[in-house]
């Protein structure tokens, strides 16, 4: 069980953003999820390193996924890593600032598996640009 004291570190961490589609949980109205990037199951440990602040979304399609299919090149590849990946090198906004798109591989695999461009987030994110409160800097 992950205490409250590290769900807040994780939380502060990742500055109360998802780490994977970075929605602001304060704009969304619900406590986020804490997310083992490597699933107890294969191995992976309550750990603050194995551990990321996840919106519902992000974490339900993710379930224990650690790789997926890249929809470009349809080859096996890793999914994002917050530990170990930097966000902008994988992903980045499209013009409106409403999707999410996968700049390499792994971003591809990442957006496509989590569905992170899902209607209700598309419509929440076009509420909080039309605010100027996204995305995130």
């Amino acid at each position: 069980m992950i205490s409250k004291s590290l769900r807040a570190a994780v939380r502060a961490r990742a500055n109360g953003c998802c780490e994977y589609c970075q929605s602001a949980e304060i704009y969304c109205g619900y406590e986020f999820e804490i997310d083992h990037i490597t699933p107890t199951s294969a191995g992976g440990t309550d750990e603050i390193e194995n551990l990321a602040l996840a919106c519902s979304n992000c974490n339900a399609h993710k379930h224990t996924r650690t790789q997926a299919i890249d929809p470009q090149t349809k080859e096996i590849t890793r999914l994002f890593n917050p530990r170990q990946d930097n966000w902008r090198d994988h992903f980045e906004w499209d013009g409106e600032g409403t999707h999410v798109t996968g700049r390499t591989n792994i971003g591809r695999a990442t957006v496509e598996t989590l569905q992170m461009n899902n209607g209700a987030v598309i419509i929440a994110r076009t509420f909080w640009v039309s605010y100027n409160i996204h995305p995130p800097k």
